[in-house]
């Protein structure tokens, strides 16, 4: 066992206060976006004496991120395996530098993650059924959302709101049109009228971004709130931006990202749009199982990661056990606790310390009042979670109803 090193990133998006407070530093004014724990080559973690994790652990297959917004992330999806490695393979030819701007493909992996609270998390995450961005644009009478809901009627479903997006992104509405509705959400809102926080959110993202395409796409998404302890699995393909909140995320070790707006960043909107075109993927809450008596394992069937959050505490004689794994990447997320290994090492850890355990340290319980989160790689033996899909596949039910003439279903 040893305690890691790890980089933060400093985007503009990111919270000046979360992070640093999360790690017991002193804010410096400046944004703290991400924290990466992993094994990654843009950013691998060390030791104390500067030993690339890599160097001692190998290629971890999954990534560690603390996360904290303050203001809405790129609107974006992630690839899947085919896209990433014929993506990744393109641009190597190409020559285009790992760390350039103008990179999309900083690797040959795909990226399912998780989210998991650490304080209230609100995100915009796949699109609405048919039958509520209707309702939604029907609200706001402005030439623009007249043009998207006859669209629509005219071809509803999954592959109509992606046809939509692409229309959007390759013609995008003027500053004046987006000016229009901005207004109308805003006669709506004073009014006290939304349809699930569309035109709030709508609001929300315009002082960031006023003249983006995203304020519009944005009533298009569901906006999902997660409560600390929950935590909600996104498959590949699936389109979101991540508003406000800290969150602990845990992924396939990847970073490969297709942004088309709320961004300064490099667009590939062809690259997006192809890559919702493969079809609706999974967004889902994950039910933890228990493990034990006083950990919760969020594991939502994917080979790369599973992640258990164990609590202890001193009123509690013996120790608390953490799943068994190979490889483990632990981060400690509120209290103090030691970490004890199979020979009786001993680690202390408060929040923000993160340790790496190989499969040299055997089985590791945690004594003390605390919790520590643990990322890991599952096995056979690792119970699933339930998922609970927040977005329901809906894509060959809508195409049906429109086969049989009686239109998109109504949910």
């Amino acid at each position: 066992m040893f305690r890691l090193v790890n980089a933060s990133r400093g985007y503009d998006w990111g919270s000046t206060a979360d992070i640093p407070r999360f790690l017991g530093d002193e804010p410096d004014g400046g944004p703290v976006a991400e924290v990466w724990i992993g094994t990654h080559p843009l950013a691998p973690s060390t030791d104390d004496k500067g030993v690339s994790l890599a160097d001692g652990a190998g290629d971890l297959p999954f990534l560690v991120k603390l996360l904290a917004a303050d203001r809405p992330l790129s609107l974006q999806v992630h690839p899947n395996r085919e896209m990433a490695r014929e993506g990744f393979e393109a641009e190597e030819a190409a020559g285009i530098p790992l760390d350039a701007p103008e990179r999309t493909y900083k690797d040959p992996h795909h990226k399912p993650e998780m989210a998991y609270a650490l304080t209230t998390f609100d995100t915009l995450v796949g699109f609405r059924p048919t039958a509520e961005i209707l309702r939604v644009l029907s609200g706001i009478n402005t030439p623009v959302t007249r043009r998207l809901t006859e669209g629509l009627n005219a071809s509803p479903g999954f592959p109509g709101i992606v046809k939509l997006v692409e229309q959007l992104l390759v013609n995008p509405p003027s500053a004046e049109e987006l000016a229009e509705i901005r207004a109308a959400c805003q006669t709506l809102t004073d009014q006290g009228i939304d349809i699930k926080r569309a035109y709030v959110t709508a609001l929300e993202i315009a002082e960031h971004f006023p003249d983006d395409v995203g304020v519009v796409i944005s009533m298009m998404l569901n906006r999902l709130t997660l409560q600390p302890g929950e935590a909600a699995f996104l498959g590949t393909g699936i389109i979101h931006s991540h508003l406000r909140g800290m969150c602990l995320e845990v992924m396939a070790s990847s970073d490969n990202v297709l942004r088309a707006g709320l961004t300064n960043k490099a667009l590939d909107p062809v690259g997006l749009v192809r890559c919702l075109g493969t079809g609706m993927s999974r967004l889902a809450r994950v039910t933890p199982e228990p493990f034990g008596f006083s950990t919760d394992v969020f594991s939502p069937d994917v080979e790369e990661f599973a992640l258990a959050v164990s609590q202890c505490s001193e009123g509690y004689r013996d120790d608390t056990p953490l799943p068994p794994a190979d490889k483990r990447i632990l981060v400690c997320t509120g209290g103090e606790v030691e970490l004890v290994n199979a020979a009786g090492e001993r680690l202390s850890m408060s929040r923000g310390d993160s340790v790496y355990a190989g499969p040299e340290d055997g089985a590791l319980t945690i004594v003390g009042t605390g919790e520590v989160a643990q990322a890991y790689q599952p096995t056979s033996e690792t119970v699933v979670g339930e998922l609970i899909d927040l977005v329901p596949p809906f894509v060959e039910r809508e195409l049906k109803r429109d086969r049989r003439g009686r239109g998109p279903s109504r949910r």
